[in-house]
């Protein structure tokens, strides 16, 4: 798995160039967005700095523990990554950070921060099949973190219709079934 993870590493750096990995705890800008997410939504993501790593252009925030986990889970975070390193290069920083935060509503129903963290989760889902089997993607466990991510407060409650969300989920699994029969 080491060797994968690596080599994942070696083609996002090629991919993009200035590509880096750094610390949330050591960029005084994720010190502070985490601060003001903590107060936006009331307290329910206050795990910003210590549980979620964040794409910004080039750069991947990780957290204090990055180090620590195994590269089987940091080879399927980095692929997460990687799908939100392809829209930053593909909508730039002004216009991604619009899109993100703001489009159409910041909280509710942020049909955009759902449609690129779906791009994001879509990977993450095909990369734990991949390292851990399609079984591990059709757990309920798994698959409940994920939709929990959507309909939660862990990214500003972003699009609160559970029901399309586990459908969206379900359409990715049923893509990799598929893709397994082949």
């Amino acid at each position: 798995m080491r060797q994968r993870y690596l080599q994942l590493l070696d083609e996002i750096r090629e991919e993009f160039p200035g590509f880096r990995i750094v610390r949330k705890s050591e960029a005084w800008t994720q010190r502070a967005i985490h601060q003001l997410l903590r107060v936006l939504t009331f307290g329910a993501q206050s795990a910003y700095l210590d549980s979620y790593q964040t794409t910004i252009r080039r750069t991947v925030y990780v957290t204090a523990d990055w180090e620590a986990m195994s590269d089987a889970q940091r080879y399927i975070t980095m692929r997460h990554e990687r799908e939100h390193l392809r829209q930053f290069r593909r909508y730039t920083l002004p216009l991604m950070t619009l899109l993100y935060l703001f489009g159409p509503l910041p909280v509710g129903l942020s049909w955009f921060r759902a449609h690129f963290e779906k791009q994001g989760y879509a990977e993450s889902i095909r990369a734990a099949a991949e390292v851990h089997g399609l079984e591990h993607v059709l757990d309920r466990r798994f698959r409940e973190y994920v939709v929990q991510q959507f309909v939660s407060g862990s990214y500003g409650w972003m699009w609160p219709f559970r029901r399309s969300i586990e459908t969206w989920y379900d359409g990715v699994v049923t893509e990799l079934r598929r893709k397994d029969q082949e």
